[in-house]
């Protein structure tokens, strides 16, 4: 899963931020474990006893299975940066992982960013493939059998959260895949509005799925999908709305390359009125300020104000 700062990729009113522990740090990135966690796995490893020979197997099975999840966060953070993103954060959580990414407000910024992390398990499926049919040659299912189904387990667990992130359901990681290739023909508003509909429809799937089978933990993933749909489709009329808004000519954001709309979208920090920083030279007209630098209200990138500047090209001849 991937988390937009902006709200763009992964949409949660749930802040499950609260409550965590950061366990280490890559490549400027924090991962970070929630509270919960703990608990879940101490439930999980319990229920899975009968499973190995030693309970130490069902421990090594669960880590094993959020070392998958975090390198498929880390496939998100990481492409979100290849395009000229930013992504510090990564959070652990009972559901799996979210990895908080901010890339530019393009289409195909956004699509990489998202593609990347199944990426990530397509690429662990022949490695683990490997691993299997090495073990099975070895005739481990016989001399080490513990050691045996570990690598069976962990092959079909990838092959599992491949599959189900791949769902077109928003906000798994399929849903905003297709909302990325629907930006292209659609534009950014509709694309959102079309994919969070679809993400309505299959939290109501899960969540039949769910109380037929008495599963508890699709009932979870249910709520957190209708949860991000709700907050979404907020997201995506406030960006219909954005997007009919006329556009000041002359500037755009040095980050998204979108030009800012016309109106009192920024707020003074010290007398708290609105006002419209590109009519002003990034001055309040109220409380005379003056303000080094102007936030994106699209991507919420911080620039100074001479960056936005687009330079007028010189006539030929």
């Amino acid at each position: 899963m991937v988390k937009s700062r902006r709200s763009t990729s992964r949409i949660a009113s749930m802040n499950i931020r609260k409550g965590t522990l950061q366990i280490f740090r890559f490549r400027g990135i924090n991962v970070y474990l929630h509270w919960s966690w703990f608990l879940v796995a101490a439930f999980e490893i319990a229920d899975r006893g009968h499973a190995y020979s030693a309970v130490y197997w069902n421990v090594l099975e669960y880590l094993a299975l959020f070392l998958i999840v975090t390198m498929h966060e880390f496939g998100h953070a990481l492409a979100c940066r290849q395009t000229g993103g930013t992504a510090e954060q990564i959070v652990l959580w009972p559901l799996g992982g979210v990895a908080y990414v901010n890339p530019p407000q393009r289409p195909g910024a956004m699509l990489w960013s998202i593609a990347a992390g199944p990426l990530v398990n397509v690429a662990l499926l022949p490695i683990l493939s490997v691993l299997v049919a090495v073990s099975h040659s070895a005739a481990w299912g016989a001399s080490m059998p513990n050691a045996y189904r570990l690598l069976a387990t962990l092959w079909w667990i990838n092959l599992g959260l491949l599959i189900f992130n791949m769902l077109p359901v928003y906000p798994l990681d399929g849903g905003q895949i297709l909302r990325s290739l629907l930006w292209f023909p659609l534009g950014r508003a509709r694309s959102m509005t079309v994919s969070v509909v679809i993400g309505f429809v299959g939290a109501a799937g899960m969540l039949i799925y769910a109380i037929r089978q008495q599963n508890i933990w699709m009932g979870l993933i249910a709520a957190y999908v209708l949860i991000n749909c709700q907050t979404a489709w907020r997201y995506a009329q406030a960006l219909t709305k954005l997007d009919k808004l006329p556009r000041r000519d002359g500037f755009a954001c040095p980050q998204c390359r979108v030009a800012p709309p016309m109106g009192n979208f920024w707020v003074c920090n010290h007398c708290k009125k609105t006002f419209d920083t590109f009519a002003s030279g990034a001055i309040c007209p109220s409380c005379a300020t003056a303000f080094p630098v102007t936030k994106c209200v699209e991507c919420g990138q911080v620039r100074p104000l001479n960056q936005w500047i687009v330079p007028v090209a010189p006539l030929a001849g």
